[in-house]
């Protein structure tokens, strides 16, 4: 059984793991969750329920493995790769899947490589359901090729990308100012509309405008995804924006999408399966109140 360890145990980790197949391997994990009496036990029980062995510090859970999968929050990568450092096997592997800036993953490699770790820069390309760990990834830097027979089932849809660590993610973030700053836009179009009371008639128009899209049905898909992820996204749109920034290009763009992930992620709301399925106008008029405070 492959010794594996996870730095951040949250949705991606968790989905990786069903992939495997629980119990198939040698799995542990640390998660600054487990430190918070309010979110401990239920970081523990889900760590239970897929057989890891969750630990209450990053020694413990990364001293003996030999493959190391890094998924915190975009903005907590190098801490992460700080933290972990003292305590990793030399000879083993680092993956880093955070959703980071070029600039940001090199950071990090620099860190993992001085203690004679191997680091994978991993760009994840698709939400990690329902395809779990037959998610879409690229793996870049210099020990990528290396790297993958290690990976052997874990991860089984993954494309080489040449170049330094970065090249892999400079490609994820920059497909993020469109994908997200789309989901920012929508959002802002749904509520004005909805607001407005010509939101039926604003739909028509962009579905006229765009056949084959379905503009109600993607704006409540949306919303619900930023709700509930609105924070981490935004954590990762900060690094987009230092991506097109390194580039010398302006971000304005994408630090406005900034704003409205973290608005949305903010705002406390539940939304239903019911209310996503009824579509933007249901969603939006639920959360027009929220906003609006």
């Amino acid at each position: 059984m492959t010794r594996i360890a996870f730095v951040g145990f949250g949705e991606a980790a968790s989905a990786l793991v069903q992939g495997w197949g629980v119990g198939r391997h040698d799995v542990s994990s640390y998660d600054i969750k487990v430190d918070d009496s309010a979110t401990r036990d239920e970081l523990l029980d889900r760590c239970k329920q897929l057989e890891v062995a969750g630990k209450d510090s990053f020694k413990d859970a990364v001293e003996s493995a030999e493959l190391v999968f890094s998924t915190v929050t975009a903005d907590q990568s190098l801490n992460a790769a700080k933290s972990a450092a003292p305590y990793l096997q030399s000879g083993s592997y680092w993956f880093d899947l955070n959703s980071c800036a070029p600039t940001s993953k090199q950071a990090a490699a620099e860190v993992i490589e001085q203690v004679g770790v191997h680091y994978v820069d991993v760009a994840v390309m698709a939400p990690v359901h329902p395809a779990l760990n037959k998610v879409p990834v690229l793996l870049g830097g210099p020990h990528a090729k290396a790297a993958l027979p290690r990976l052997d089932d874990l991860l089984t849809n993954t494309k080489l990308i040449d170049g330094p660590v970065g090249a892999a993610s400079s490609i994820k973030m920059l497909r993020s100012v469109m994908v997200k700053g789309l989901e920012a836009l929508t959002a802002e179009c749904a509520l004005a509309a909805v607001a407005a009371g010509v939101d039926e008639d604003v739909f028509a128009s962009l579905n006229r405008s765009h056949p084959g899209s379905e503009w109600s049905a993607q704006a409540a898909y949306n919303f619900e995804r930023s709700v509930l992820h609105g924070e981490r996204r935004a954590a990762e749109m900060e690094e987009v924006a230092k991506t097109v920034k390194d580039l010398g290009l302006p971000n304005d763009m994408t630090l406005a999408t900034v704003l409205w992930q973290r608005k949305l992620g903010n705002l406390g709301v539940c939304l239903t399966d019911d209310m996503v399925a009824s579509g933007a106008n249901s969603v939006a008029s639920v959360l027009l109140s929220h906003v609006r405070k």
